[in-house]
C-alpha cells in the first residue's frame, strides 16, 4: 500500500479523486498514433462521443503534434484546428470538463474563452509568467509537465544524472512560479513527461518512482499511452501497445498517479477500476 494519501486535484470547488481518465482527441494531421483521423468536425465529434460513452472523465484537445521530431504550428492555425470542435463538445456535453493541449498563451486564452477549464502545457511553463498569469486569471487548472528540449530535438541524446531528482527540481521551481501568479497547488497536475526528452531507462525510472513527487503537494498525471518507450522495451509498433500501456497505467495508479491521458478510454478505465479495488484498504 502507499505510505500516504495521494494529493487530490481540485478545481473551481470540485474535487477529482483518482482514477481520472482523460481521453485524447488529436485534431492534427501528424500525431504519432492517430494523426489525420479527426481533422474533420464530424469525425472529431464521433470520437468524442465514443470516449464519453466509454466513461471518459475528461477530454484533452490538441491542435499541434508534439511527437519527437515534429515541427511547431503557428497559433492561428492551432486555434483554427481546435476551436470548432471544442465549442461543439462544450455545447453538446457541457458536463465533460475540457483540457486544451497547447504551449501557447494565445491558444490557451481562446480555448478558455470557449469553455476549457484546464491547460495542458507540454512546454513545462516555457512561456513563464505569461502562461501562469493567464491560468490564474481564468481560475483554470494547469498541467505542469517536464520536458528536456523541444519536440523537434528532445530525443537527440537526452541525458540525466538522476531523472527523478532532476524532474523534482523542475517541478519545485515551476510550482513556485505558478503559486506566485496565484494558481494553487490543488489546481495543478504534475506530469513527469514520459517520452519527452527521455530514454527508455529514464521513463521506466520515473514510472517506478511516481510516489516520489507526493511531497510537492500536487496530484500526478501520467501520459504513457502507446508511447515509444513501450515499443523500445518490447519491440511493438503503436498499433500493438494497448496491453503494455494498460500495464504502465495500472502501475502508475498503484504508485500514486491519479490522472491518465489515454487513447483507449474503455480498456483503460476497466483496468484502473480493478487496480482501485486492489489498492482499496
Amino acid at each position: 500500500m502507499l505510505p500516504r494519501p495521494e494529493p487530490v486535484f481540485t478545481l473551481r470547488g470540485q474535487t477529482y479523486p483518482g482514477p481520472q481518465v482523460m481521453g485524447i482527441l488529436n485534431l492534427t494531421p501528424d500525431s504519432f498514433y492517430d494523426g489525420g483521423k479527426y481533422t474533420q468536425l464530424d469525425q472529431a465529434l464521433a470520437q468524442a462521443e465514443r470516449m464519453i460513452e466509454e466513461g471518459a472523465h475528461w477530454l484533452d484537445l490538441g491542435g499541434e503534434s508534439t511527437r519527437p521530431g515534429s515541427d511547431p504550428v503557428e497559433a492561428p492555425e492551432e486555434i483554427k484546428r481546435v476551436l470548432p470542435t471544442l465549442k461543439a463538445i462544450q455545447k453538446r456535453w457541457p458536463q465533460i470538463p475540457l483540457s486544451i493541449d497547447t504551449q501557447k498563451t494565445e491558444v490557451a486564452r481562446a480555448a478558455l474563452d470557449a469553455g476549457a477549464c484546464l491547460v495542458n502545457d507540454v512546454s513545462g511553463l516555457a512561456a513563464g509568467s505569461e502562461m501562469a498569469q493567464l491560468v490564474a486569471e481564468y481560475g483554470a487548472g494547469y498541467v505542469l509537465m517536464h520536458r528536456q528540449g523541444t519536440p523537434k530535438s528532445m530525443q537527440n541524446s537526452p541525458f540525466y544524472e538522476d531523472p527523478v531528482l532532476e524532474v523534482t527540481e523542475h517541478f519545485e521551481q515551476k510550482l513556485r512560479q505558478m503559486e506566485a501568479a496565484g494558481v494553487p497547488k490543488q489546481a495543478i497536475l504534475l506530469d513527469p513527461g514520459i517520452g519527452f526528452g527521455k530514454l527508455k531507462t529514464h521513463n521506466l525510472d520515473l514510472l517506478r518512482m511516481t510516489e516520489a513527487f507526493f511531497h510537492l503537494g500536487a496530484a500526478i498525471l501520467l501520459g504513457t499511452s502507446n508511447k515509444s518507450f513501450i515499443g523500445q522495451t518490447l519491440g511493438f509498433g503503436p498499433e500493438d501497445r494497448l496491453f503494455p500501456s494498460l500495464a504502465t497505467q495500472c502501475l502508475g495508479f498503484e504508485r500514486g498517479a491519479s490522472f491518465f491521458r489515454v487513447h483507449e478510454v474503455g480498456p483503460t478505465l476497466k483496468a484502473l477500476k480493478m487496480t482501485y479495488f486492489y489498492k482499496k484498504p
